[in-house]
């Protein structure tokens, strides 16, 4: 019986190399694409792959190949300019069902792009969908770069050697290698397409209007005064010349390659300009053309269209309905952008959704004195994301500091993932608009969060990432994250010459946390000496890690002027941050910057902020982002009585078409295969809760459709859901973040000893939220899973009552996914 064509095995990839291939299941019309395909390949591939010379494939080999079921027979091809490139299939062992034979083939001239890595993802991925638990594949000895395909996979694999072939077996179980290794292959290749787009040697403006401040001018006449290093194209229909460059009637008439296109033409004519920088070879687009998905329905199908187009030949794109992007590397010295105003080099990487927020940020970037590394504004984000440039930025050299405004989330979980990694080693910085609605804006790729917005503010701080409440504090906590060092602790000295403004800094750092030193009120007849004395002192002090130093003419008519130089010299190699109300300055003043390449800020540079309250509250920000990065990773626990197997032929058992609400037996075995009793047994030491005592807590497990598995933990009680206080974290769980997660509610103190309180067992509550995590993880199917209520006590934590929904996943979750885009 063969299967409905499964247009879920569809996906657009990025490869190796930073370009982009088509993969889709074959069908029989694909005859001449084999064919051709076949033709092309060298006789060394061929013997490779069929052991033996075949030239040229006989109609029945093509009808064979051709001609799969879906199931017992799958084929997938990968595709590029609709012209078929590799080809993998597999075909299950008669007397094994579950096992099959795979095999692959890559034509030679794009062996090397990572097509046969990514082609076995997708394979295992299907294959994992029909019910096949492993593959065999049959090797030569000397074909090196297939072996080493299977090899590096990182399944759990076995080999033989007989008859002159080696023979692979392949788990297909996901494991933590193959998802580490499918991760890293992921990385390195959104991160090469993202330096494709901001690296090109060549632009060309299709577009490039003469008609003054027009879309395709203001964007020709950015590149050229931003003295962009490579040769700028000009495309007009009728023009010789545009702004005083030679003019081209369309991008294939331009004589040597293009690298980048910038499309600034009307909407319906956009898909006929992709069609010719794809016959041009053109590596990557950015659409500054609106009327697309924002603009209802119509528009939304010219945007698929658009960006499948441009993948299927190999192209990434920026927008539509963008403002551009900038490189200020002075090496490219890219502004294809929108903007009047561009800022200087610096350190920072900036992301911006909104294009018509774009050219506001770019302004207040520079007016802040804020030097950027990289700028790319998406628009609508129909492909190139904030993913993606986290990614590049990850190891970028040249950024140390990433910010982002997003409208939407287009793929939350990998965000959640991607942040994760990237702010280990480079801070974040949020604003995510929409908190009241948690809406999509039109045109985006995304769907709306159903989370409320304090859990998803939550899920970021999981993650590191230092989400912000407007655009102010984006700048303000990027001025201490591009120029000053990361404090070891939240211990601050205030030192000013004015009570009031002292007092007003100590007000607000008490009210966030922070650990006042005794304050140093120089007063109002202080000089440049008792700054640089008072500073010094607080720099040494070894209970100190950040300073506020505020500053204010203390008469009308004059100041000295030494201050910031003493400030300065001492900053320079501190080790510790310092920030100022300098004169009610804001941004990097000149008089305490370091000055850099263009007499940009340069590292040590001090910034400055209008209110005492601001410079404190960016540092305090800075701090809690130190804070969870000194904090251990973690360990995920490994749970030697869990039998995930079991758990997974009960829930298969039970699964319905649509949800089904389990009976509390059912649930109570599903959760005693992951050591989780319900009853007077608990988790932990038996009888908490006896007698009525402890508190009452609720954990609810849940399959969110944007952020996958979820775990949220909270006080049973009328009070806390009035207040919905509740925390929020990914699972699985971290053994850290289980014990973060029951102190980050407000009643945690009814837990920890309120009031002289006997303590309750918190260990015993910690490892419950680890296992029942750990459930939620391991089982998508798990729809909603309630533990309500848990009693906690001194001795331990009992479930009391349970209640579990279980739904069909639409598909496998993203993170065991195949990569695609």
């Amino acid at each position: 019986m063969t299967e409905r064509y499964p247009d879920q095995w569809e996906a657009d990839v990025v490869l190796s190399d930073g370009g982009t291939a088509h993969l889709r299941p074959i069908r029989p019309e694909d005859a001449d694409l084999l064919r051709s395909f076949h033709e092309r390949l060298s006789p060394e591939s061929i013997y490779y792959r069929f052991f033996s010379p075949r030239p040229h494939l006989s109609d029945r080999d093509v009808e064979h190949f051709t001609t799969v079921d879906h199931d017992r027979r799958v084929a997938l091809i990968a595709t590029i300019a609709g012209v078929m490139v590799a080809v993998v299939r597999y075909d299950r062992l008669g007397d094994r069902p579950e096992t099959a034979e795979v095999a692959f083939l890559v034509e030679d001239a794009h062996q090397g792009r990572g097509l046969g890595a990514v082609l076995l993802e997708h394979i295992a991925a299907a294959a994992r969908e029909r019910g096949v638990r492993r593959f065999v594949a049959s090797v030569l000895p000397d074909n090196r770069r297939m072996t080493r395909v299977f090899r590096e996979a990182g399944y759990r694999a076995e080999q033989r050697f007989e008859e002159g072939v080696i023979e692979l077996v392949l788990d297909l179980e996901p494991t933590d290698t193959s998802l580490e290794v499918m991760t890293a292959r992921e990385h390195r290749a959104e991160s090469r397409s993202i330096q494709r787009l901001l690296f090109p040697g060549s632009v060309a403006v299709i577009g490039a209007s003469r008609a003054e401040h027009s879309v395709g001018q203001t964007v020709l006449r950015n590149l050229l005064s931003g003295d962009f290093s490579g040769p700028v194209y000009p495309v007009h229909p009728t023009a010789v010349a545009v702004a005083g460059v030679r003019a081209y009637a369309s991008v294939l008439e331009i004589p040597d390659d293009v690298d980048l296109a910038v499309v600034a033409v009307r909407a319906d004519a956009v898909h006929e300009v992709v069609g010719q920088c794809a016959s041009k070879g053109v590596r990557g687009l950015v659409v500054v053309s609106s009327g697309f998905g924002e603009v209802g329905e119509e528009g939304r199908a010219a945007q698929k269209e658009l960006v499948s187009l441009a993948r299927a030949y190999g192209m990434r794109v920026v927008g539509p309905n963008c403002l551009g992007i900038a490189n200020t590397d002075p090496e490219v010295r890219l502004n294809a952008t929108l903007a009047p105003t561009m800022p200087g080099r610096g350190p920072v990487g900036f992301f911006s959704q909104s294009g018509a927020l774009g050219i506001a940020i770019l302004q207040r970037t520079a007016e802040r004195g804020l030097g950027l590394s990289t700028f790319v504004s998406a628009g609508n984000r129909a492909d190139v994301s904030g993913n993606d440039l986290m990614q590049y930025w990850e190891e970028d050299p040249a950024t140390k500091a990433v910010l982002l405004y997003l409208e939407s989330l287009g793929n939350p979980r990998k965000f959640a993932r991607l942040a994760r990694r990237l702010g280990r080693r480079k801070p974040i910085v949020a604003v995510k608009s929409g908190r009241s609605t948690q809406g999509v804006p039109l045109g985006h790729a995304a769907r709306a969060l159903t989370l409320p917005d304090h859990a998803v503010s939550a899920l970021f701080e999981q993650a590191g990432v230092i989400r912000v409440e407007d655009l102010s504090e984006l700048f303000d906590v990027a001025q201490v994250l591009a120029y000053q060092p990361l404090p070891a602790g939240d211990r601050i000295a205030i030192i000013d010459n004015s009570n009031s403004l002292g007092l007003l800094a100590q007000d607000e750092a008490a009210a966030l946390g922070l650990d006042v030193r005794p304050r140093i009120d120089l007063g109002p007849s202080a000089d440049a000496d008792d700054y640089e004395a008072a500073l010094a002192g607080a720099l040494a002090d070894d209970t100190v890690d950040a300073v506020v130093a505020l500053f204010t003419p203390p008469t009308i008519g004059g100041y000295d002027v030494r201050v910031p130089g003493k400030i300065l010299r001492l900053a320079a190699g501190a080790g510790k941050p310092i920030v100022a109300t300098y004169l009610g300055g804001e941004g990097m003043p000149a008089d305490l910057r370091i000055p850099g390449p263009d007499g940009m800020p340069a590292e040590g540079s001090v910034p400055s902020y209008p209110s005492p309250e601001d410079a404190v509250r960016a540092l305090a920000y800075v701090i809690r982002y130190a804070q969870w990065r000194q904090r251990p990773a973690g360990r995920m626990p490994v749970f030697d009585d869990v039998d995930r197997d079991r758990a997974r032929v009960l829930v298969a058992e039970w699964l319905g078409d649509g949800p089904v609400d389990v009976s509390p037996k059912q649930a109570a075995e599903l959760l005693g295969c992951y050591g989780i009793e319900v009853g007077e047994g608990g988790v932990g030491v038996s009888g908490a809760g006896e007698g009525g005592d402890g508190v009452p807590t609720r954990i609810v497990v849940r399959e969110d459709r944007s952020f996958g598995a979820l775990i949220s933990f909270g006080i049973a009680e009328e009070t806390a859901d009035l207040l919905d206080d509740r925390a929020y974290r990914l699972s699985p769980l971290a053994d850290v973040e289980a014990a973060e997660m029951i102190r980050a509610i407000r009643t945690a103190p009814l837990l920890l000893g309120h009031r002289g309180a006997e303590p309750v067992c918190v260990a015993a509550l910690e490892r419950l939220l680890l296992r029942a995590s750990r459930l939620g993880y391991d089982l998508p199917e798990v729809a909603r899973l309630e533990l309500n209520p848990v009693v906690v006590d001194a001795s331990g934590a009992t479930v009391r009552e349970v209640k579990l929904t279980l739904e069909r996943p639409l598909g496998p979750r993203a993170e065991m996914a195949p990569r695609r885009l």
